[in-house]
């Protein structure tokens, strides 16, 4: 079974830049209640998604005070455990992001492992890439950072 995710955030001035859970230098971070991490938000909907479950926002409410600035990490955590609660297991999860900077190469080993690690999987079987907009849209004005992913899992 697979799943699809899809998440965007608009830059903040003052907030630190969080994606795949690593901490990434860059004159703005992402608006949201959590840390805003794009990328995990997106995992974490393909994760649920593939079960059909409900999306992040019924697990972790936009105006919950406990959800403020939580680790989106813990966000993948929670939705690896519905899946093995549900008699699934992860097989392997694939996301991109969409942003004009700042680079994510540098970064993506550590993005992998982060993920991994939350989800429950080997870092090689979590795929993350990233694109451009080509200039074009909010994202290609530089308003923020949108993310793609797709999971599929399987029942044991």
């Amino acid at each position: 079974m697979i799943g699809l995710g899809y998440d965007i955030h608009r830059f903040k001035e003052g907030r630190p830049l969080v994606l795949g859970g690593v901490e990434i230098a860059h004159s703005h971070g992402l608006d949201g209640h959590s840390d805003a991490d794009v990328l995990s938000h997106a995992i974490a909907d393909a994760v649920l998604g593939s079960l059909g479950l409900p999306d992040i926002g019924h697990w972790f409410p936009p105006g919950d005070p406990d959800c403020k600035d939580i680790s989106s990490l813990r966000i993948l955590e929670k939705a690896a455990a519905l899946i093995r609660e549900q008699g699934y297991e992860l097989v392997n999860v694939d996301a991109t992001l969409i942003a004009e900077a700042p680079k994510i190469l540098p970064h993506r080993t550590a993005m992998q492992e982060n993920i991994g690690r939350a989800l429950g999987l080997p870092a090689e079987r979590v795929g993350i890439k990233a694109t451009t907009n080509e200039m074009l849209g909010a994202i290609g004005r530089r308003e923020g950072i949108a993310a793609m992913a797709v999971a599929q899992v399987r029942s044991v």
